[in-house]
């Protein structure tokens, strides 16, 4: 199942690893096996591993390019690694694990954005770019795995479920959103809008991206079945 998470603070101030780790802390139910973090100025990334496909510490998230330049945290799976993997090697691309993290990474590196065409999967995923200071986030095409988010003037957090995000905002930054509460108790309706149970906390909605330079928000639809 794994789980991610991460806080971008735009005012430039360094992420609490305090933080981080009381929200890895309220999802380590959806990663029992490992856990780690990275902090680079203002962004931290954090992630709780269920192991699957490689039961070894190759699989580690937050997960670095050969480079160290990029870091990718992910919770899914892709199914058509082994395909991407065998493309990127006839491009030049060596690898040096047997995890379809590493081929995620490296596919992003090579197609850019367009990658996202080429996955056969279920994913939620950030990808962090230390050299421009920027992040890109995209969810499937059918929103299997979560993808939650705050974000203000001051600051973005995002995470795979609720409790994580609740454990390191204020009481006052988010309230019940009584409207979708009324359209579940009420029409059984969870996910018709990028709205939450909780005010001021978004899903990304399936088949979208979001970059992020600066404090620049920019928000895409990658995938729409016509």
């Amino acid at each position: 199942m794994c789980g991610i998470c991460g806080i971008i603070n735009f005012d430039g101030r360094s992420v609490s690893e305090t933080g981080l780790r009381r929200m890895l802390a309220a999802m380590k139910h959806r990663g029992p096996d490992d856990e780690a973090i990275y902090k680079h100025e203002n962004v931290g990334l954090g992630h709780v591993r269920l192991s699957i496909i490689d039961l070894s510490d190759d699989g580690k998230q937050p997960f670095a390019s050969d480079d160290n330049r990029y870091q990718l945290v992910f919770n899914g799976e892709i199914y058509n690694y082994l395909e991407l993997k065998k493309v990127l090697i006839d491009k030049g691309y060596e690898f040096k694990t047997k995890t379809d993290t590493e081929v995620l990474l490296k596919s992003y590196l090579h197609f850019g954005e367009a990658f996202l065409d080429h996955l056969n999967g279920m994913f939620a995923l950030a990808i962090y770019d230390s050299k421009r200071n920027s992040l890109f986030f995209a969810r499937d095409r059918y929103g299997i795995k979560p993808f939650y988010y705050y974000n203000n003037d001051d600051k973005f957090i995002f995470a795979s479920d609720f409790p994580p995000l609740l454990s390191v905002l204020e009481r006052t930054e988010y309230d019940v959103n009584n409207q979708i509460l009324y359209d579940y108790l009420v029409f059984n309706r969870t996910n018709h809008t990028e709205n939450t149970f909780f005010q001021n906390i978004k899903k990304l909605q399936h088949g979208s991206k979001i970059r992020i330079s600066g404090n620049k928000i920019e928000l895409d639809r990658w995938y729409k079945l016509e």
